[in-house]
């Protein structure tokens, strides 16, 4: 397993200053913050540093940033909910420069144990995406060593995510990984290189295109895999079932059959729904009231469409869960966002909840199902990347993890 430099390999932190590289990309609806999950998940690390004495400079993303640097997308709300979590001022830096004399200032102004949050890091524009040398220079001039604790970013190689680390090394400082990343590196990489057997992967959400890679290192590593959610009906098709106006990704059609050919071939077991609900219109408000019918997978009309896993097939994936000691989901079984069509991810995660096997929840859709639906604390690990967790349960290597110091 990845044996990386963690926060508690650093040594002698009184008074030095070291940067945080956090996942601070919270909702936020008229400036205020709607749900502060990725906050909360930065506290430990954060603590750590204050307790050992260190100068602590937190650095954070927020938004997409298309337009340049704008106070919708600036951190400013974080470092007010940072300070009420904290329970200590955490001075906030709101120059767009990121790291101008303003950030320089308020780095040479810090005591022991004091914490400052520099700007939207995306505020640099391609300097931060294409992991400019200067932005990442000018990042590790303020700091003596640095922790990555951001695994939703992980998987891009930016430049206070990567480019920073190289400037950290030549300066003799150390590049570590903080709490929260070191528990994704543990839950998702032991899941998947070595996990404790029967191992259940549940893929769900609509394309099979964004999850090509997972499917297929996944078979290789698993016992059994279950398919839902919108991807599930190429699949159907790939059997030669008619799939109606459901979701359908035709170029993926033969990719499928493969893959029903391939578990085959490596005695996996590979589920898909034997039964759907159908209607025939995508529900508009999305939430909004719809009619809806149960067929079995084989039998969908041609003018319906496939939005949920049926009662029969909710009962066949739960019992496959049931024995598992370890199971990984990503990914929900319908339109969970719409009450009548939420009952099959409903199911599944009812059926993770009573499991005893390790469970894990690789972030995206198939998080915001769990917290939503009331499971949330039922689940061993719930990651906080979307794309970094599928990557990582591709077999990627991320950026954000491998520049970290090996032990």
């Amino acid at each position: 397993m990845l044996n990386k430099k963690t926060v508690e390999d650093l040594k002698d932190l009184n008074g030095k200053r070291v940067l945080v590289r956090c996942d601070f990309n919270v909702p936020l609806k008229n400036g205020v913050i709607t749900d502060e999950t990725r906050i909360v998940a930065a506290l430990p690390t954060i603590k750590k540093l204050i307790d050992e004495g260190a100068k602590v400079i937190l650095c954070s993303h927020l938004g997409k940033v298309k337009d340049g640097p704008n106070e919708k997308e600036s951190l400013a709300p974080v470092a007010a909910r940072l300070t009420e979590k904290l329970g200590k001022e955490v001075v906030f830096v709101g120059d767009y420069n990121v790291t101008g004399e303003a950030a320089t200032a308020a780095v040479a102004a810090m005591q022991p144990g004091d914490v400052v949050l520099l700007q939207n890091t995306r505020f640099r524009g391609k300097e931060e995406t294409k992991n400019g040398e200067e932005f990442s220079k000018e990042l590790a001039d303020l700091a003596d060593d640095y922790v990555c604790d951001a695994f939703g970013s992980s998987h891009r190689a930016h430049a206070s995510v990567e480019g920073v680390t190289k400037f950290i090394t030549a300066k003799g400082g150390t590049n570590a990984v903080g709490y929260l990343m070191q528990k994704e590196i543990d839950f998702l990489g032991n899941a998947v290189e070595n996990p404790v057997r029967p191992f259940v992967a549940i893929l769900g959400g609509a394309k099979v295109a964004d999850k090509l890679n997972v499917i297929n290192n996944l078979l290789e590593k698993c016992d059994t895999l279950i398919i839902g959610g919108g991807m599930a009906y190429t699949f159907l098709k790939a059997k030669g079932y008619e799939v109606g106006k459901s979701l359908l990704d035709e170029e993926k059609i033969e990719y499928c059959g493969e893959m029903l050919k391939k578990a085959e071939e490596l005695g996996k077991t590979l589920l898909l729904p034997v039964d759907t609900v159908i209607t025939d219109h995508f529900p508009d408000p999305i939430d909004g009231e719809i009619e809806i019918e149960v067929v079995d997978a084989d039998k969908i009309p041609a003018d319906k469409m496939g939005m949920d896993i049926g009662p029969k097939t909710q009962a066949l994936y739960a019992e496959a869960v049931k024995s598992a000691k370890t199971v990984v989901w990503n990914g929900p079984m319908g339109v969970f966002e719409n009450p009548t069509l939420a009952k099959g991810t409903i199911a599944v995660a009812a059926a993770l909840a009573e499991t005893d096997a390790t469970t894990i929840i690789g972030g995206g859709d198939s998080a915001a199902a769990v917290n939503q639906l009331g499971f949330a604390d039922k689940m061993s690990h719930i990651s906080t990347g979307g794309g970094a967790s599928l990557e990582f349960l591709e077999g990627k290597e991320l950026p954000g993890v491998v520049a970290a110091d090996d032990k």
